[in-house]
C-alpha cells in the first residue's frame, strides 16, 4: 500500500468580530480544528469466487473499505492483470473490461533464507529442501514468469543480498538463482551502479536500499531484511508478490509455541503493508520436524494479504498456485485526512459486497513523517 500526500488543509483561526456588535450566543469562540493532511491510499485487492477463480468486472460500488469502521469514499477502481487473462475471461469478451486497458506488469520478488548457517553439517552446505526450492525455483522461471512479469532475487543469512535486481531477463534471474544458492554476494547493493545500468521507467530495488556496512547493519535479523526489502519496494506502484523461502522467525514461549518479537515484528508488517507487498510464505521445514517458527509464516501471509504453504509434495505447486492467484487484482484509491505532523499505522478493512467472492488485502498502511 502507498499513500500519497495531496494537500493541507489551512487552520481555522478565531472569528474576531467588532466590539459594537452584539456577540452570537452560538459563535464559536477561539475555535481551532488544526491543520490536516489529505493523504490518498492505493490499496491493491485480490479477488475470487470459492474455488480461486480471478473475478473480473468490479468497480468502486462493488467494494467496501472502512478505517476505525467507517466506510471510506472511493475514487477509482482500477484492475491489473496479465494479458493472457483479460482475453480470455468472459467479462472481457462482453466489454465489461477493456484488455487493452489493463495494465500487465507483475510483480514478484524472490526472498529466499540461506540455510548453511542452520544446517553447517549438511554435506553439500545446503538442507535438502533448500535445494529442492533453488531447483523448483528455477523450473518457475522458466515455466510459469511470462514476459512482461517484472522479478528480482533476493536472499539471507545474516543479512540481506541482492542476486539480481527487476528484471525481465530469465536467463539472469536462473543465473541468480544459482548464485543464491551458492551463497554469492550477488551484483552488489549500490546505487548508483543500479541508477547507471537501468532505463527508462525500469522498478528497481537497488535503487532504494542502503548499501555497503549500512545495510548489512540494518538487515542483521530476518525480520529487518524484510523490512529494509519492504521499504525499498514501496517506490514500485502497484501489487508486489514476495515468496518467503524459510523456516521462520520470531521467538518461542515456555510453552514451545511462537510468538511474534515486539521489537521488529510490527515494524516490518507495517512497511510491508504501506508498501503493497504480500508475502507468500513456502516453509523450508523438512517433512516430519517440529518447527513452532513456521507460524510466523502464516502470522506474515494473513497480515499482508498473502498465503502460507507448508507440508506440500513438491515446491512446484504453491510457485504454480501464487502466479495463478495474482493474474488479476484490483487496485482501489480513496483519500483519507492525517493530522500534518503525526505518523502511525492505519487498520484497513476490505470487503466485497457479493456474499459469493472472496477478497484478501492487506492489513492497512503507514502515514506521516517516517522515522529513521
Amino acid at each position: 500500500m502507498r499513500t500519497r500526500v495531496l494537500l493541507a488543509a489551512v487552520a481555522s483561526f478565531p472569528l474576531l468580530l467588532p466590539a459594537a456588535l452584539p456577540a452570537q450566543a452560538d459563535a464559536p469562540q477561539g475555535q481551532f480544528t488544526g491543520s490536516v493532511e489529505v493523504v490518498e491510499v492505493l490499496l491493491d485487492a485480490l479477488v475470487t469466487d470459492k474455488d480461486g477463480n480471478v473475478i473480473l468486472g468490479l468497480g468502486a460500488e462493488d467494494f467496501e473499505v472502512l478505517e476505525n469502521g467507517q466506510p471510506q469514499q472511493i475514487a477509482s477502481v482500477a484492475f491489473y492483470s496479465n494479458r493472457r487473462l483479460a482475453q480470455a475471461a468472459p467479462a472481457a469478451l462482453e466489454g465489461q473490461l477493456n484488455p487493452a486497458a489493463a495494465p500487465d506488469s507483475r510483480y514478484f520478488i524472490l526472498f529466499l533464507e540461506d540455510q548453511k548457517r542452520k544446517d553447517a553439517d549438511s554435506p553439500a552446505a545446503l538442507t535438502r529442501e533448500q535445494l529442492r526450492a533453488f531447483q523448483r525455483a528455477e523450473d518457475w522461471v522458466r515455466t510459469e514468469v511470462l514476459p512482461n512479469d517484472w522479478v528480482a532475487v533476493t536472499s539471507w543469512d545474516t543479512r540481506l543480498r541482492v542476486q539480481q535486481d527487476f528484471t525481465r531477463d530469465h536467463e539472469a534471474l536462473i543465473a541468480a538463482l544459482g548464485a543464491a544458492a551458492r551463497g554469492e554476494e550477488g551484483k552488489g547493493v549500490w546505487p548508483s551502479r543500479a541508477t547507471a545500468t537501468r532505463t527508462g521507467d525500469e522498478p528497481s530495488l537497488i535503487a532504494a536500499l542502503p548499501s555497503g556496512k549500512e545495510l548489512s547493519k540494518a538487515t542483521a535479523r530476518l525480520e529487518q531484511a524484510l523490512t529494509v526489502l519492504g521499504k525499498a519496494a514501496a517506490t514500485v506502484r502497484g501489487r508486489k508478490n514476495l515468496l518467503l523461502f524459510s523456516t521462520g522467525f520470531g521467538e518461542v514461549t515456555n510453552f514451545g509455541n511462537y510468538t511474534p518479537d515486539k521489537r521488529y515484528y510490527p515494524p516490518m508488517m507495517q512497511a510491508l503493508n504501506s508498501a503493497n507487498v504480500a508475502v507468500y510464505g513456502l516453509d523450508l521445514t523438512p517433512s516430519g520436524v517440529a518447527n513452532p517458527f513456521r507460524d510466523s509464516l502464516n502470522h506474515l501471509a494473513e497480515d499482508t494479504g498473502g498465503r502460507f504453504y507448508y507440508n506440500f509434495v513438491n515446491f512446484a505447486t504453491p510457485l504454480k498456485q501464487i502466479v495463478e492467484e495474482n493474474s488479476g487484482y484490483y487496485l482501489l484509491s480513496y483519500t483519507s485526512r492525517k493530522p500534518i505532523g503525526e505518523s502511525g499505522f492505519q487498520k484497513v478493512t476490505v470487503k466485497v459486497k457479493n456474499p459469493g467472492f472472496q477478497v484478501r488485502s492487506r492489513e492497512g498502511y503507514g502515514f506521516g513523517p517516517t522515522k529513521g
